[in-house]
């Protein structure tokens, strides 16, 4: 029967889509084919608007181990036999709806993305962005998302080590939660997500299946609205403890015994539909499967349930039948179900079976060509500027009366919940859990030591909507830049990227123009840093509409997670500053010079001129590259005694965050300031790096054989914060509202 448009729009096909199907298949496919084809089909599982756009992306170089989207997660060689694993996804919807729930699944299944690898997490790290937290719905979002968070991380004991988090307008109602996985290996025992050859065995291990989550795909692929609340059985539920179970099960499994079992997949979106279907495709193979073994923990599911939910804490294990009993063995020591679903064939289909109260092999339920479901329709569209940006881009900055207080300026800005100390989230995390961390939240990025070696990994997640909503294109190359420049100051070199890409309704041609001219920033950034994309997650129709009228797009927000190398742990830069006396240099200008467009997309234009956010962002991508380089060679030099990257708030707000964290004072008294004083105190002009050093004459040396302007900026020492003539203020001034804005902002009308 032709399903009604309300059955096409829970499972997110159009009809155009549903009468492809019907083509393909020469038939009209029964509700079990149909829930199976929506869930691979949707934007969520079968990236049809965007898979085009993302063969933009360089992917490849001497140390990547896995082509991107090929496997559950990018896999980097950092020598001597070792490799790290890592990915970046979103779980925006489910948060919207249960954040708590849906921040907590979002941890749990990158993790399995990363343990399906064969690699032991050691690494959790957020992306976050929400409302104003004026308002008590967002407060609401905010504090249980980050609850859900540190609740599932904590109590799987795989730490939370960084991360980031922004407030704007544009989030209400559509929140970001993007949790970024890192995981180590030995590159022998990596484990593939193919259900390899015919006779193969798919064996189910973990949670039992429930209702929870089914339809979570397609409900990702669909814009918020005021019915949204009727999805709420579309979130998932998880359980750490069991995830904890399966992961030590799982990596010991690789370690161990990899030769039992053919491949690893988790059940994720679209639940087993997805995991056997995606296994069966890697391999050119078929699947046959008996949905009446899967193990469940409520009565009267029926076959669509049992393959589109989306159950946490599940995962499916392709096992050489030879080796079946071995398997079933050492999850059934880790008191973990483990039962033997169906079976790989070379027929090419994906057939779904359920024997339950009937004899025989089972009535054929579902039986489709694996090629179909693995092959959704790609749209490739033409976006269209907006009429807006034009205006937004030409908006005259210069107009703005420039500060008359930049002392107080300064200390605003310190209190605002996008720039004060984020110590409110953190401290609810383990972030010292397994002993690797040497550098945990606070700075620019997070270093963890690769034990039995004198190896460490740099990582740090990274993104600014605002820019990308003033230039797709150029925030598209911030986003990069800033990402693998945090992981560059912390004295690693950057080596690949992950990334995350959220944006609103690509079907609307200015939504698909940022979202094209974003990626082409981020693809140019990448090959110019050369550090390729192995990994990553689309999350797209990011629209809500709370009062029933025209939803509202999020501003376009790539989010990039970087990975970076140091052969050698001792040489990890510090954010703060070390001692009196060493000398404090600004890498990448040679003066605070007052260039208003260095105001564009601000968070001082936006706190001092009523929300203004306007101007168009700029970015020398070439001096980026020298930048990045330079202060890696002066490092290696022993002339790099800190480095803070200099972004949200300006010049101004990175020295006074350097202060406070080190309890050291600046005196850059000195200094002379040209043009516009809150353009040169507070404008987010990027490829800038404040560095502290014993030897200023070398350091300048050093940059200028990189062709990197450079300036002195002053000495370390004192108790105040003093720049130019225009600030000067006590540590302890500045420190109280940097430490407690956001605590202030979450207790506004009585929150606790």
């Amino acid at each position: 029967m032709t399903p009604d448009q309300h059955t096409l729009d829970m499972i997110a096909l159009t009809r155009e889509e549903y009468e492809l199907a019907c083509e393909r298949l020469d038939r009209e496919p029964s509700d079990v084919e149909l829930g199976m084809i929506g869930a691979l089909w949707s934007e969520h599982c079968g990236y049809k608007n965007s898979r085009p756009l993302l063969r933009l992306f360089p992917n490849s170089g001497p140390r990547v181990l896995t082509k991107a989207g090929e496997e559950n997660a990018g896999v980097v060689d950092i020598g001597d036999g070792w490799c790290v694993a890592f990915k970046i996804e979103s779980h925006n919807h489910p948060s919207a709806i249960e954040p708590y729930e849906g921040a907590a699944t979002g941890v749990g299944g990158i993790v399995r993305d990363i343990f399906a690898m064969g690699a032991r997490p050691v690494a959790l790290l957020d992306s976050l962005r929400f409302g104003p937290l004026t308002d008590a719905r967002n407060r609401y979002l905010f504090q249980h998302v980050v609850g859900g968070i540190g609740g599932y991380g904590n109590c799987l004991g795989v730490p939370t080590v960084g991360g980031e988090v922004a407030f704007d307008d544009s989030y209400s109602g559509n929140p970001l939660v993007n949790a970024m996985c890192v995981g180590v290996a030995r590159i022998d025992k990596l484990q593939k997500s193919s259900a390899g050859a015919a006779g193969s065995l798919l064996l189910l291990v973990g949670a039992d299946t429930g209702r929870d989550g089914i339809h979570g795909a397609t409900f990702a692929s669909v814009e918020l609205d005021e019915k949204s609340d009727e999805r709420r059985p579309a979130v998932q539920v998880g359980n750490p403890f069991m995830e904890k179970l399966l992961m030590e099960a799982c990596v010991e499994l690789a370690e161990e015994h990899g030769d039992w079992i053919v491949g690893m997949q988790d059940l994720g979106a679209a639940g087993l539909t997805s995991a056997a279907v995606e296994s069966a495709a890697k391999a050119g193979a078929g699947i046959d499967i008996d949905v009446a073994h899967a193990p469940r923990r409520e009565d009267g599911m029926s076959a669509y349930d049992l393959m589109l939910s989306e159950s946490q804490e599940r995962m499916l294990i392709i096992v050489s039948p030879e080796h079946e009993a071995d398997v079933r063995a050492h999850f059934e020591r880790w008191e973990l179900h483990c039962v033997v679903i169906g079976v790989v064939t070379d027929d090419g289909r994906a057939t779904v079976r359920d024997s339950s109260g009937t004899a025989g092999n089972g009535k054929v339920v579902a039986q489709l060509p694996v090629e179909l479901l693995s092959d959704p329709p790609q749209y490739r569209r033409q976006g269209e500027k907006p009429a807006w940006l034009d205006d937004l881009q030409a908006y005259d900055l210069s107009a703005l009366p420039d500060t008359e207080d930049a002392n107080a300026d300064l200390l605003r800005l310190l209190g605002t919940p996008e720039i004060a100390s984020k110590r409110w989230i953190w401290r609810q995390y383990d972030h010292q859990v397994l002993t690797n961390t040497v550098v945990g939240p606070g700075s620019d990025a997070s270093v963890l030591r690769i034990k039995g070696t004198r190896r460490a990994i740099a990582i740090a997640t990274d993104g600014d909507g605002r820019m990308c909503y003033l230039d797709p294109y150029a925030g598209g190359v911030m986003a990069v830049a800033e990402a693998t420049r945090n992981v560059v100051c912390a004295g690693a070199r950057a080596l690949a990227v992950t990334d995350c890409l959220n944006f609103g309704n690509p079907e609307k041609p200015d939504v698909y123009y940022q979202m094209e001219q974003c990626i082409r920033g981020m693809a140019a950034a990448c090959e110019a840093l050369e550090t390729p994309v192995v990994s990553g997650n689309v999350s797209l129709y990011n629209e809500t509409s709370s009062d029933g009228g025209q939803p509202r797009a999020i501003y376009p927000t790539p989010v990039v997670g970087a990975l970076g190398l140091m052969e050698d742990v001792d040489s990890v830069i510090p954010m703060s500053f070390q001692s009196e006396g060493d000398d404090v240099v600004l890498l990448g200008a040679d003066t605070p010079r007052g260039d208003v467009n260095a105001l564009a997309g601000s968070e001082y234009v936006k706190v001092a001129h009523d929300g203004l956010i306007a101007g168009q962002p700029r970015i020398d991508l070439e001096l980026e590259v020298r930048l990045q380089r330079v202060l890696l060679a002066a490092n290696a030099a022993g002339l790099v005694r800190s480095a803070h990257d200099c972004s949200r708030g300006g010049l101004a707000v990175t020295i006074a965050e350097i202060c406070i964290e080190s309890g050291l004072g600046l005196d850059a008294a000195g200094v002379s300031i040209s043009g516009r004083v809150d353009a040169a105190l507070f404008g987010e002009t990027p490829s800038r790096i404040v560095v502290s050093t014993s030897d200023a004459g070398a350091l300048l040396s050093r940059a200028r054989e990189h062709d990197v302007p450079a300036l002195r900026l002053g000495v370390v020492g004192g108790d105040r914060i003093a720049l130019g003539v225009e600030i000067d203020v006590a540590i302890g001034d500045a420190r109280q509202p940097y430490e407690n804005g956001l605590a202030s902002a979450l207790a506004a009308d009585g929150a606790s």
